[in-house]
């Protein structure tokens, strides 16, 4: 029998076949109307649903589809997911953690670069027919710290390990698999940091891990990165921390009101801003789908799911 997925992501469609060709029938609802009505008439039909993160799936919307019995989200976090409404009806929750970890880490590594070395203002300059030089740090020899030490993080430090930088980290519990530095908390993570780099999970547990006394500890010269979520950073601390110099530069990607950003970040120059597009590769998209079959089909067949959230 053909199973009906929901589909409320807005960026993957090019690699959608794949799903069709698993013989999965979709519905596509990636706006908030399309979405409403889509769970207000799809009840009988509905039976499993494809989101993001910043998405999610509420209980009220869970309680409508009777018939749904697993989410698929795109990307490893889940914060917007009603975890306990779907653990209370049996609903399987999955992630796509670690399948796009390599696109990540490049657009981590290319926001930190083009931060620190003045990319785009030097750009900029020349393009206005200016001829802007500034004295930007190297980064041999510098420390990167590493907010949160999964898949991501771990593809961060492969690639700053390039760049002869030392590596210090801080995540739930330290690792044994690694020589890197273990910070047992963020605010000594930024102490230690010269560059902090931000890749862990979203949600009430992560909430303004670096808030204003981390970012004060990072310092006049430090530099911040944001590829995670936009909740684990202070947003108005961090604006402070940039209009009075007390921070150096912050590149970021992720914004807690997206795809609004605050008319502060973007009048400053000392920021480089990305639309949370981290993510984003022909690769990635293509690979998060596959993951996405690969778990549906893997359910439907009544075998374990390859990346469950909990269970």
């Amino acid at each position: 029998m053909t199973k009906t997925v929901l589909v409320l992501v807005e960026s993957v469609n090019k690699y959608l076949p794949i799903l069709e060709e698993g013989g999965f029938r979709l519905i596509l609802a990636p706006t908030p109307a399309m979405r409403a009505q889509a769970v207000a008439t799809g009840g009988a039909e509905i039976d499993a649903v494809l989101t993001r993160g910043p998405l999610g799936f509420t209980a009220e919307e869970m309680a409508a589809l009777p018939k749904l019995g697993i989410i698929c989200v795109i990307g490893a976090g889940y914060e917007r997911v009603d975890l306990p409404a779907a653990q209370a009806r049996g609903i399987t929750v999955t992630n796509g953690a670690g399948v796009n970890a390599p696109t990540v880490a490049d657009h981590a590594m290319a926001l930190l670069l083009s931060m620190v070395r003045d990319i785009p203002q030097a750009h900029a300059s020349v393009r206005r027919g200016e001829w802007r030089k500034v004295t930007c740090p190297s980064f041999a020899n510098k420390r990167i710290g590493i907010l949160g030490l999964g898949a991501v993080g771990m593809a961060i430090a492969k690639r700053a390990l390039g760049f002869d930088m030392a590596i210090n980290y801080h995540s739930r519990s330290p690792r044994a698999d690694v020589d890197f530095h273990y910070c047992a908390t963020p605010l000594a993570l930024a102490a230690e940091s010269d560059f902090l780099i931000v890749a862990t999970p979203g949600g009430s547990g992560t909430r303004h891990l670096i808030d204003k006394a981390a970012l004060h500890a990072l310092g006049a010269s430090g530099y911040l990165v944001n590829i995670a979520r936009a909740s684990v950073v202070d947003t108005d601390a961090l604006i402070d921390a940039l209009q009075h110099e007390r921070l150096a530069g912050a590149a970021l990607d992720v914004f807690d009101d997206e795809p609004q950003v605050p008319d502060a970040l973007k009048s400053l120059n000392n920021v480089v801003l990305t639309p949370h597009l981290a993510g984003l590769s022909p690769e990635a998209s293509r690979d998060t789908v596959q993951k996405v079959a690969d778990n549906l089909t893997a359910f439907y067949a009544g075998l374990p799911v390859l990346t469950p959230v909990y269970g």
